[in-house]
């Protein structure tokens, strides 16, 4: 059931009792998340807090806590699968499910009590009335049988039975028919709704406790979706102007004012602004050199895996007027007058440079004197701390480090995890070059595909959806960018990976193509159906539907069945 005031239906009810909090593993969880601990402890709310991957691992988060709690609430999870049937809840306990993640369930959309849903019903999402999707098995056929009149009469009776039981019989035959494919057109496409960490964000503001500190955190999760491609740009623009109308009203509060962290540390102002910025990868916290090398819109687009790449970067940046000796030192060290001169000059060369976009709509933090963020850069630097797995740090040590990266005065653990992804940039980038000399991206007629090979350099880096993720993007890009196929540009990608070399699993995900305007992604419905024809070894466990666990012998079968399914 969608509630629309979260304010009397959803935080009310939460005073006074003790929370389950389940977030998934996503920068705009985290950010959502930060805003919830923010809100509880202002109003003295106690909660448990469980980060989850998948559909096991929210089982058994679920039936360790069920028993201390009343509510539970999910962060980007779990809006996706029937709740009600996978956790057997008891009557008790309330769901609120706050998840990005679309299409909604309808059991969960249509659950009268339970499960309610933290955002308000949407006209996008077109979702099925409910008679078309569940019908009222009460009413049998009545089996008791009239012996009374003549043998005539009863087999009239029986014949008139008869009749109708077949008419009953086709009547729901052609009901379940039409359910079937009222089903299949709702969840043939998975995509994302609002982000979550701006919908709690929105609550603050209405509840009076808005800050600068909230207000950051839903512009680094409305961030994350337009920069991992979950939304398309427009949403983003509209999101934005929703966002900028806080900026200016908040502004006024924190001019020349001093503020406290989310620990109680007194912190110089904070200023946010909004204003363009190079589609540049940390250029800010890299050399600009580095930069123009790994990120993914400006490597695509002057092809820097060739050598006629590499000469256009040298003539690009000659033409800046910039000094190879400047471009290879840090952002912060350059001259400041080359410095501020940067992004207007690439501005200016963008349109003959291919780069006709290279400036994008986005906002600024700025706190202390040295203290300048761009939203950009938290995003990456949170996301490498979710990625940042090594045999001594567990998964949730991870989320936990990028959950105090948020705090202000926490800001090296953030600018750790902004070093940690320039490593990931990097690595992504020269496995697109090696994929792309190699011709490892192949074309299976409806998709491409790529296949990552246990040995690879690296290849532990891209058994997480994310990075693998980025790794398909920018191999789609530069594969489209460098192609001659006219096609190329609308065709998908599927990007496979190993994920447990000892149990014989991998990863597999496919992404939609670079033509197409719309985030909408058809193969979470295409995988499950090509996984029924073969009757693949496959585990579903994601909340994102595109993204599944496969035996590795069963791959090839796999994506025969996928292309014969896709002509």
């Amino acid at each position: 059931m969608h509630i629309s005031n979260l304010k009397n239906e959803f935080y009310q009810p939460l005073i006074g009792n003790k929370i389950l909090l389940l977030v998934h593993y996503d920068v705009d969880a985290v950010c959502a998340c930060k805003i919830l601990q923010y809100l509880f402890r202002s109003d003295h709310i106690s909660y448990t807090l469980v980060p989850v991957r998948g559909v096991e691992e929210l089982k058994y988060a679920f039936l360790s806590f069920c028993k201390e709690v009343k509510y539970v609430l999910f962060v980007n999870c779990g809006g996706t699968i029937d709740l009600i049937d996978t956790l057997e809840p008891e009557n008790s306990i309330v769901f609120f499910v706050l998840d990005a993640h679309r299409p909604t369930d309808v059991c969960n959309v249509y659950s009268p009590d339970q499960v309610k849903l933290l955002v308000p019903r949407s006209d996008d999402e077109k979702i099925p009335h409910p008679s078309e999707i569940f019908r009222d098995e009460s009413d049998e056929d009545d089996d008791d049988d009239d012996e009374s009149g003549d043998e005539g009469d009863r087999q009239d009776r029986r014949r008139q039975k008869a009749e109708e039981a077949m008419r009953k019989r086709r009547e729901k035959r052609q009901w379940e028919e039409n359910r079937n494919h009222v089903l299949f057109s709702y969840t043939q496409y998975s995509y994302y709704g609002r982000s979550s960490a701006v919908v709690m964000y929105e609550l603050a503001w209405r509840m009076s406790k808005d800050t600068n500190d909230l207000l950051w955190l839903a512009i680094v999760g409305a961030t994350e979706q337009m920069l991992l491609a979950k939304v398309d740009y427009q949403r983003y623009v509209l999101e934005t102007g929703f966002l900028q109308s806080h900026v200016q009203r908040l502004s006024h509060h924190s001019d020349n004012q001093s503020n406290e962290d989310d620990v109680g540390n007194i912190l110089t102002g904070v200023k946010i602004t909004f204003g363009k910025d190079l589609q540049l990868a940390l250029y800010r916290h890299w050399t600009v050199e580095a930069s123009l090398r790994y990120s993914r819109y400006s490597a695509t687009k002057l092809r820097l895996w060739t050598l006629r790449g590499e000469s256009k970067v040298q003539e690009l940046l000659a033409e800046i007027g910039l000094p190879l000796v400047q471009s290879r030192q840090k952002f912060t060290s350059m001259n400041m007058i080359l410095r501020k001169e940067f992004p207007e000059s690439m501005e200016k060369l963008g349109e003959k440079y291919n780069m006709d976009r290279i400036m994008t709509a986005t906002f600024f933090l700025q706190y202390g004197y040295r203290g300048r963020f761009c939203a950009f850069d938290f995003v990456y630097g949170v996301l490498a701390l979710l990625e940042s797995r090594a045999k001594d740090k567990s998964l949730s040590t991870c989320f936990m480090e990028a959950l105090d990266s948020l705090s202000r005065s926490n800001k090296h653990v953030l600018e750790d995890g902004i070093e940690k992804c320039k490593t990931i940039l990097v690595s992504i980038f020269k496995q697109v070059q090696s994929l792309l000399e190699m011709r490892q991206v192949i074309s299976a007629g409806p998709f491409l595909y790529l296949v990552l090979q246990e040995g690879t350099l690296d290849v532990q880096l891209y058994s997480s959806p994310l990075c693998l993720g980025l790794l398909a993007q920018f191999a789609l890009e530069a594969y489209v960018g460098s192609s001659r196929s006219k096609k190329a540009a609308s065709q998908p990608l599927i990007a496979s990976a190993p994920l447990d070399p000892e149990k014989g699993t991998c990863l597999l995900l496919g992404i939609p193509p670079v033509a197409d305007e719309s985030s909408n992604n058809f193969f979470g419905k295409a995988f499950e159906q090509a996984g029924e024809r073969i009757s693949a070894r496959m585990n579903m466990d994601y909340f994102d539907t595109s993204i599944i666990q496969l035996k590795t012998e069963d791959r090839p079968k796999f994506l025969d069945a996928l292309t014969s399914l896709l002509l």
